[in-house]
């Protein structure tokens, strides 16, 4: 599994799976609710013109992302569920790809230099789509040479970062698909990739236990690389205001980065349990770490403090 079930829309509210279902923690009201059962048939509420909308049962979500207002997330049969917050039901559904490995690695979401949210989704198929977040279409998809694990929007929206079962990780045109670099480096599979918000760092995060960091000025080498405990960089996040950058392992550990110390300074954070993802408020002022642990399930939230820690406080 990729890691990415876990989303953090504000201090106060975080969606994670659980089981068959997507929760809503509200640390202000201190309670849980259900926003979406994935394992009853699931039909779309509404009628998109042109989108291949259908009704899914029992869907296994593999990845999730949440943004203003909008949550999408993959299976692994291939599928993709969109869902307004502030509705009921199920925007839309399909099955992007049909394939015996269909699963679908990543979902993204953001903007098209107009202005438009779209959702990008990575696929064992070695597609990446995208699809329009209002029409529901898919607008544009893209091929590569090996399965798609992962992919992120630089912040202008122009570059696309697309990584997967190659050491190679690849920057193609957010808007045609053409890869204009390639990053050389790592030494396995890649999973996770993030942008620094000045939009000139990329991290990209493999199974060879590093992250390595890339400056898009000059790519022909990483600038740094930043090693794991003991397994894959499955998870890579940074703050907004991109002061730290937090990194997850499969289990156990998630390293948080001073870049403000060219990354030199690192907070280990050691827990028990495989990580779910991880997920910084938009304020900055709190990490979460969903555990997905049989035994010890559980969301962990760590509280910035000003003389930059993120301080221990179990829910």
């Amino acid at each position: 599994m990729l890691r990415n079930l876990l989303w953090s829309t504000s201090k106060h509210d975080v969606y994670l799976m659980q089981n068959y279902s997507v929760m809503h923690w509200s640390s202000l009201l201190r309670k849980v609710e259900e926003v979406l059962n994935v394992a009853r048939p699931l039909t779309p509420t509404m009628k998109y013109p042109g989108s291949a909308s259908q009704t899914l049962s029992r869907v296994q979500i593999s990845t999730m992302a949440v943004r203003d207002g909008l949550m999408a997330a993959g299976g692994f049969q291939g599928e993709l569920i969109c869902k307004y917050l502030n509705q009921p039901g199920v925007a839309f559904a399909t099955k992007i790809s049909n394939g015996e490995n269909a699963i679908t690695n990543a979902v993204d979401i953001s903007y098209s230099p107009t202005g438009s949210m779209r959702i990008i989704t990575a696929n064992n198929d070695q597609q990446v789509r995208i699809f329009d977040a209002k029409s529901f279409v898919c607008t544009n998809h893209y091929a590569f040479p090996w399965s798609v694990n992962n992919t992120s929007v630089s912040p202008d929206d122009k570059l696309l970062a697309v990584l997967g079962d190659s050491p190679e990780c690849l920057l193609a045109d957010a808007q045609s698909g053409k890869v204009v670099s390639n990053l050389k480096g790592h030494l396995d599979y890649s999973f996770s990739s993030a942008w620094h918000p000045d939009g000139r760092i990329l991290a990209t995060g493999n199974q060879d236990t590093t992250c390595r960091l890339w400056d898009i000025r000059n790519t022909s080498q990483s600038i740094a690389v930043l090693k794991g405990r003991m397994g894959a960089i499955r998870a890579i996040k940074f703050t907004s205001d991109g002061r730290f950058m937090a990194m997850a392992e499969p289990a156990d550990f998630v390293h948080i980065f001073d870049t403000q110390s060219d990354y030199g300074t690192c907070q280990e954070i050691d827990l028990f349990g495989e990580i779910a993802g991880i997920s910084f408020s938009p304020d900055t002022e709190a990490l979460f770490i969903g555990v997905a642990d049989r035994t010890y399930g559980s969301l962990l939230e760590f509280n910035r403090k000003h003389y930059h820690h993120y301080l221990d406080y179990v829910l």
